[in-house]
């Protein structure tokens, strides 16, 4: 192959997977949870996903192959090819989730933007237009997805990082006092919520056949996409909380970030809080769109999915799993209540990640991961699902109930595919 991605491609598809509309809609419900110290909110969701990442290297390095965690589950439980079947489904769906939350998120803003705010038509032809767009980028190659994905996360991390820098000389100190409002174990569940907002590094690993001199480039485009976006998080987080009172916050939710701009810029505030969040969800779908897609053709050769999906062009790209991609994730948005959709994708990916790390415990001889270190990744990973359902179960028991409806759907549909198509899955 000809076309290959380098540390600053590889990178820029982390950021950008990561940096999604997930920061746009966390904000507010961290500091809802957490209170003063929703700073170290992010700091811990940054250590979560640097241990998840640790993980995935690892494995990527001695099982190169498209496939990241399904791969890594199929070695780790060769006898059991069920397990990494399962989790192959579950995981494509949560990244089919994401995309139609990007795409939604995109048409919202844009609407808005262009003075149709709320308008069901306007935010729909958007949010197909940018899945559109991306899917024929995608279709034209991995250079192409590569370059676009430079340029594109190149603006979002200065418009970001610029506002987060401007807002610092705005903060008011006593909106940090006293630090700890909500108590300790506040930052441990608010960090659990928020992990939405780290997910999209695993997505590097999905692209390793693909990548330039792997040994340094996948490990390390790994590390600084999760330091990079976590220092942005961080500098958004104290700027917003620095900025706006609890109460205001609150009031804003989704749009604290533009909120906090407005004492800063007036108007212009949601201007460009509005870039930023196009800017964001615009990579995101193109780094999802481009990583999940290998990911499933990857299962489909394996007979997982339907055979179709496993074909590649000339130029190794999977375009009829791009097109699968793109369809199920038009009809989501057409449907238009992503809420128990996305909360799914946010507990498979925490799922996930636990899983891929029991299969680097597995075969750390093999890796030459450090067990101790696996074993914290899981630690902490099982203390953030705990809190996740803990929190959901007092507070939005029916979101809960989507979750294990959408789950049930999974299983019945992968097991009577199973049945009737693939009876060899022991």
């Amino acid at each position: 192959m000809k076309d290959r991605l380098g540390l600053k491609e590889l990178t820029a598809i982390g950021i950008g997977s990561m940096i999604g509309g997930g920061i746009f809609s966390v904000m507010g419900e961290a500091n809802a949870i957490a209170g003063n110290a929703t700073v170290l909110v992010f700091v811990m969701g940054g250590l979560i996903a640097l241990l998840a990442g640790y993980n995935y290297a690892k494995l990527a390095l001695a099982y190169r192959e498209d496939g990241a965690s399904y791969t890594y589950l199929r070695h780790a439980f060769p006898k059991r090819p069920v397990i990494a079947a399962f989790v192959g489904w579950s995981v494509i769906v949560g990244y089919i989730g994401t995309l139609a939350l990007y795409a939604y998120t995109f048409g919202s803003y844009g609407a808005a933007m262009a003075g149709f705010a709320d308008n069901y038509f306007v935010r729909t032809a958007l949010a197909f237009l940018i899945l559109s767009i991306f899917l024929f980028i995608n279709l034209k190659g991995v250079r192409d997805v590569g370059e676009s994905e430079d340029v594109i996360v190149f603006f979002k991390v200065a418009i970001m990082l610029s506002l987060g820098i401007v807002g610092l000389f705005f903060l008011h100190s006593e909106h940090f006092v006293p630090f700890f409002d909500k108590g300790y174990s506040a930052v441990l569940l608010s960090g659990a919520i928020v992990f939405v907002a780290f997910e999209g590094f695993q997505l590097i690993t999905n692209s390793v056949v693909e990548t330039e001199n792997p040994e340094r480039n996948t490990p390390l485009s790994i590390y600084l996409s999760i330091i990079i976006v976590t220092l942005i998080y961080i500098t958004l987080a104290l700027s917003v909380m620095g900025i706006l009172t609890f109460e205001e916050i609150q009031a804003a939710k989704e749009y604290a970030i533009a909120e906090a701009l407005k004492p800063i810029f007036g108007e212009w505030g949601f201007v460009l809080a509005s870039i930023a969040a196009l800017l964001a969800t615009s990579s995101a779908i193109n780094g999802t769109m481009f990583g999940a897609s290998r990911m499933m053709a990857d299962i489909a050769k394996d007979g997982i999915f339907p055979s179709i999906l496993s074909r590649r062009n000339s130029r190794m790209i999977p375009y009829y799993a791009l097109l699968a991609m793109f369809v199920l994730a038009s009809l989501f948005v057409l449907y238009g209540h992503l809420e128990g959709i996305i909360a799914f994708s946010s507990m498979t990916f925490l799922l996930v990640s636990m899983a891929v790390g029991v299969a680097n415990l597995v075969l750390h001889a093999q890796t030459g991961a450090h067990p101790i270190v696996v074993v914290l990744s899981l630690l902490l990973m099982g203390i953030a699902v705990v809190l996740m359902v803990y929190y959901l179960f007092l507070h939005e028991p029916q979101t809960l109930a989507d979750i294990g409806f959408i789950y049930l759907l999974v299983a019945l549909a992968f097991t009577l595919f199973r049945t009737t198509r693939y009876r060899h899955l022991p």
